[in-house]
């Protein structure tokens, strides 16, 4: 009897410990802003994105320019990426740093790159980061 009872204490505390590991993975997997992989950038093939909210470094909301409402970032899977809106269309490749979560765009026929952090990727929004502390927040355009 005495010993049937040490394994059904030794089993519970099992249980217990178990139980709250799972609720800490699950936790940690679920939470905070995260950077998502490449193909949530681009898609099978492509993917456009616009912006939505813009802020200065420290932190306040910016109004979006009618120009801005109208530009568009379109990704694709091949690294090219093509950025424009009204009459403007600037073209170059991409590279996405999964690990240390940074966005590079290197601009066609020039000697420019953009260097992003990238606070949030995932399949419907696009948080960047420029080197000044200002933030864009995009959305996945269907």
């Amino acid at each position: 009897m005495k010993i049937r009872r040490l394994n059904e204490i030794g089993m519970l505390g099992f249980m217990k410990t178990a139980i709250a590991m799972l609720l800490a993975v699950v936790l940690v997997s679920c939470g905070g802003d995260k950077a998502g992989n490449e193909s949530m950038l681009s898609g099978t093939s492509s993917k456009t994105w616009t912006a939505k909210k813009e802020l200065n470094a420290e932190g306040d909301k910016e109004k979006l320019t009618d120009v801005e409402k109208d530009q568009n970032l379109q990704f694709y899977a091949d690294g090219r990426f093509a950025m424009g809106g009204a009459s403007t269309l600037q073209t170059g490749t991409w590279t996405y740093d999964e690990a240390a979560k940074k966005l590079t765009l290197q601009f066609e026929d020039q000697n420019v790159s953009e260097n992003f952090d990238v606070m949030k990727l995932s399949d419907d929004e696009l948080r960047l980061k420029a080197a000044d502390g200002s933030e864009m927040v995009m959305e996945a355009q269907n």
